[in-house]
């Protein structure tokens, strides 16, 4: 006894969802025999309503004496008074508008989602995830390769079958057991991210330089020792590097080449200084590098060229002075030099705060300078001083040696026959 669709679609909705409430009926009726007087139609014990209902249809049918015809209407009217109970809990019907409303938001979502599905089985670039894997090699013999889900045990080497996806954009193999990545890699030109973060790697080759539509490296927590010579040069395109956690003891100059790069973390390794060339990463807005400890003592004067830094984390070294150049990084709001030796700037500076830093070494800085042009105007003067009489010297010497030459001249010289003509 269903409603109709039609006429009222949200209660056959509901009771299409419903389990029956009402007794079920039997897996198979015997037949009925027409000769054998009408069995009385069974009543379920712990149901009164239904009780009270086939009485009422008793009364009101006295003629109705079919059992299963008046089973089926007992349990047709119970299950319609539980379906109203259940629809009454359900609150009262919505607006319609707001019943329309929520079915274009449906519809927006579906058709957004549509998209993103055409435009994830259409692209030819995969996004490809190593992470944690255990698989030797990618599971799709295809280009169309997506993600390699994690397996159950870790990594030891990438496989170069991947290098084969020439339009790889993206390669996560972090938290594995790799020791060396592939010299292949560098096949990899359209490569934007690679994080080998957590491995075991000693070394990256020398081809990741080869990488050059590289956007984020990330090859933190490893037991680097150096990095290649050549990075810098050739990953022009380079916004973020963090080689953080490894045994890094210094920095290749090429870096410094990276003129895009926004972002360096060097933080946790043996760093003993950076390279003068420093201040060419006129982009860098953020600089950790923390917790080099014993290792890194003083940063070189060109820090101060550093002009977009905004963020700089120096704490846990042995630094004891700040750069000179140091008040030229207008652009610095967070500043951390916490656990270092400093004597410059004084402490009770630091305890006010960057601006305060950066306006003590702003003015240390036209203190140094003037201090440099008045010795350079001394130096000018004495040069002066000293060339007018080096100048008056020479000339007078010179003359004393003319006279001296006359003068002096030895009597055994032939004497001039003019001279001795008697007049």
């Amino acid at each position: 006894m269903d409603p109709n669709p039609k006429s009222f679609p949200i209660l056959s909705y509901v009771m299409a969802r419903l389990p029956s409430l009402g007794p079920k009926p039997a897996a198979a009726d015997s037949e009925i025999d027409i000769e054998q007087p009408p069995m009385p139609p069974q009543k379920p014990l712990s149901d009164p309503s239904s009780s009270s209902a086939q009485a009422q249809i008793e009364d009101d049918m006295p003629h109705l004496t079919q059992p299963r015809v008046l089973a089926s209407m007992t349990r047709a009217i119970s299950d319609v008074a539980q379906t109203r109970s259940v629809l009454n809990t359900l609150g009262p019907r919505p607006d319609h508008e707001a019943v329309d409303k929520a079915k274009t938001k449906l519809a927006d979502i579906d058709a957004s989602l549509a998209k993103q599905l055409e435009e994830t089985t259409t692209v030819s670039i995969p996004v490809l995830d190593y992470s944690n894997s255990a698989s030797t090699g990618p599971k799709s013999k295809t280009i169309e390769a997506r993600v390699l889900k994690p397996i159950s045990s870790k990594a030891h080497v990438i496989p170069d079958s991947i290098m084969g996806l020439e339009n790889l954009e993206e390669l996560n193999a972090s938290s594995n057991m790799l020791e060396s990545l592939p010299d292949s890699i560098g096949l990899l030109q359209k490569l934007k991210i690679l994080n080998v973060s957590a491995n075991k790697l000693e070394a990256l080759p020398d081809s990741i330089c080869h990488c050059r539509s590289l956007v984020e490296l990330d090859v933190s927590f490893n037991n680097l020792t150096y990095l290649p010579t050549n990075i810098g040069y050739e990953l022009v395109n380079l916004q973020k590097l963090s080689v953080q956690l490894n045994k890094i003891r210094s920095i290749p100059s090429s870096v410094c080449e990276m003129k895009s790069l926004r972002c360096l973390d060097a933080h946790f390794n043996e760093l003993n200084g950076l390279p003068i060339g420093i201040g060419r990463l006129n982009n860098l807005e953020t600089l950790d590098l923390s917790s080099n400890f014993s290792d890194l003592k003083e940063l070189p004067d060109t820090f101060g060229d550093l002009t977009n830094l905004r963020e700089l984390d120096l704490s846990n070294n042995q630094i004891h002075a700040l750069p000179d150049t140091f008040g030229r990084l207008d652009n610095l709001t967070k500043l951390n030099v916490d656990q270092n030796p400093l004597a410059i700037p004084p402490v009770e500076i630091v305890k006010e705060g960057v601006e305060a830093v950066k306006l003590f070494m702003a003015k240390r800085w036209l203190e140094i300078l003037a201090e440099e042009e008045r010795k350079s105007m001394l130096e000018m003067q004495e040069h002066a001083q000293t060339g007018w009489l080096t100048r008056s010297t020479s000339w007078l010497k010179g003359y004393v040696s003319t006279v001296s030459e006359y003068l002096g001249s030895p009597r055994g010289s032939p004497r001039d026959p003019y001279l001795d003509q008697q007049f």
